[in-house]
């Protein structure tokens, strides 16, 4: 997600490749980001801090701990926005005391620039704080502002939502090769039948239960899948999915976190 972000912000111009520092603790990794993308690169996360005015924590949870403990900020005003799941704005501003934090739930899609990322800002963090947190993930696809106690919620929709979405693309593909497809053509039916339709909804903002009424005529072919799914309980299995994985955000929110690893993770920042 942190190479997702900054491949994204270097296309669209809005930072040049002078602006970004990235610390990596892999040296293979640092040869092949400074080769692609031109900027600056340190295996220090002090370095990033010492320089930065908006640091991005793109590491993993079970290692902020070890990552936080190295750092010291300076003096300095200096926003901090994390990407971390399970870690809350209290954890943060215990981390980065007085320091404006937005703490941001990216989605896999943002890798194509078609992610859904909510973001809640912090108690000392400023509507101008906020912009340059939306202006970021705006890179990477849509931005939308909500309080922390809904961030679990889009965890378990946006953030999980992509796993069900191919669970179904796949079980759509399958479908096809049951009914006799050819399976490269029925995952390029698969694909574009999902894209075409979520871009038809956002378009023309049509409500998905009218969309579906429009497509089952009387006696045809979508109203016996659809009852089908009916039958089968797919509606409410989704339901529980997206239900399922917010309580499970919420269970990893409240457990303490363990170290596992003995390298710090690479933390990039864009100055």
């Amino acid at each position: 997600m942190g190479e997702a972000l900054l491949s994204r912000l270097l296309a669209q111009g809005t930072y040049q490749p002078g602006d970004i520092i990235v610390s990596e603790p892999q040296s293979q990794r640092q040869a092949f980001l400074n080769q692609r993308y031109g900027v600056r690169i340190t295996a220090d996360n002090q370095a990033v801090v010492s320089e930065a005015s908006v640091l991005l924590l793109a590491i993993k949870p079970q290692v902020f701990d070890q990552v936080v403990t190295a750092l010291a900020l300076g003096q300095q005003r200096q926003l901090v926005i994390s990407i971390l799941a399970g870690t809350s704005l209290q954890r943060l501003e215990e981390a980065f005391p007085e320091q404006p934090v937005i703490r941001a739930m990216p989605n896999t899609p943002a890798t194509v620039g078609a992610g859904m990322t909510a973001i809640a800002a912090g108690r000392y963090a400023q509507p101008d704080d906020v912009q340059i947190a939306q202006q970021i993930f705006a890179a990477v696809g849509e931005v939308v502002e909500v309080p922390e106690s809904l961030m679990d919620a889009v965890t378990g929709l946006s953030g999980s939502g992509p796993g069900f979405v191919a669970v179904m693309i796949e079980a759509l593909i399958d479908g096809g090769v049951a009914a006799g497809l050819p399976r490269a053509i029925a995952t390029q039916l698969a694909l574009q039948t999902v894209r075409g339709t979520a871009e038809l909804l956002q378009t023309t903002g049509m409500h998905p239960a009218e969309l579906k009424d429009r497509v089952t005529s009387p006696g045809g072919t979508t109203i016996a899948g659809v009852a089908h799914l009916e039958s089968a309980g797919f509606r409410s299995a989704v339901i529980e999915a997206v239900r399922t994985a917010y309580r499970r955000a919420q269970a990893l929110g409240q457990q303490p976190e363990v170290s596992t690893r003995t390298s710090h993770q690479a933390s990039s920042s864009a100055t």
